[in-house]
């Protein structure tokens, strides 16, 4: 196994890692725009409410999410160590 073959493995797996975490990354930013926008709106000054609510909505989306999420690794994963006999000399 040569250095371009590690560098593919290695970048396919950063892209599934972006597309898996992608989803509660973009809700956790929305969320968090929105709750300031009402903090600064009502002049909550509550320093926990913004990570309170992220953290609840993060959870639940990977929770609403898991399975498309998960796919793509349990499918890269198996392919390495299916192949893994061939990659070791």
């Amino acid at each position: 196994m040569g250095t371009g073959d590690v560098l593919v493995q290695v970048s396919t797996a950063l892209m599934i890692f972006l597309g898996a975490i992608i989803l509660p990354l973009g809700a956790a930013l929305i969320i968090g725009l929105l709750v300031g926008v009402l903090q600064a709106a009502t002049q909550i000054q509550d320093q926990t409410l913004p990570q309170t609510v992220k953290l609840f909505v993060v959870i639940g989306v990977f929770a609403a999410m898991m399975g498309p999420m998960v796919l793509p690794l349990v499918r890269f994963s198996s392919a390495i160590f299916a192949g893994f006999p061939t990659m070791v000399p």
